[in-house]
């Protein structure tokens, strides 16, 4: 009977005990219309960061409205992330470019870095998320 009261009383206590992760709070701005959806992709690494979605941590496909839209990304460890963020208006998976390779779509980073003749080093869009919620707000360009 004790053995019972003491497993009940551990489950207890660790059930309701802080939880080991964060979350980010992604709000995502300018938007040139609510048409198509926002890919957005977490990384963890340089690894396939910025346009590799198979190798990113998280990936989300997110409608507008009002030019914007927010994400709560839940169950992260503490850790260094980076966000990529497009704006897919015509919904097929990928940033078009015009002839030359300059973007036709809208698109972002977190730390909202700056991208000038290819995508910011993952060092630039890089963050540090800890035990906390962490609000990022991303400007589409």
């Amino acid at each position: 009977m004790i053995t019972l009261i003491l497993n009940f009383a551990f489950l207890v206590v660790f059930s309701f005990a802080p939880q080991n992760t964060s979350i980010i709070d992604l709000h995502i701005h300018e938007a040139k219309s609510d048409k198509g959806l926002v890919r957005i992709l977490v990384f963890d690494s340089e690894k396939g960061y910025p346009d590799q979605p198979d190798q990113a941590l998280r990936s989300y496909s997110v409608p507008l409205k009002d030019g914007k839209c927010n994400l709560k990304i839940t169950d992260l460890k503490a850790g260094t992330y980076a966000i990529c963020v497009i704006h897919d208006a015509n919904e097929n998976g990928k940033l078009d470019t015009n002839p030359v390779g300059y973007p036709t779509e809208k698109y972002g980073f977190s730390n909202n870095a700056k991208a000038y003749f290819s995508a910011p080093a993952f060092s630039k869009a890089a963050f540090e998320l800890k035990q906390e919620t962490k609000h990022i707000r991303i400007q589409l360009r």
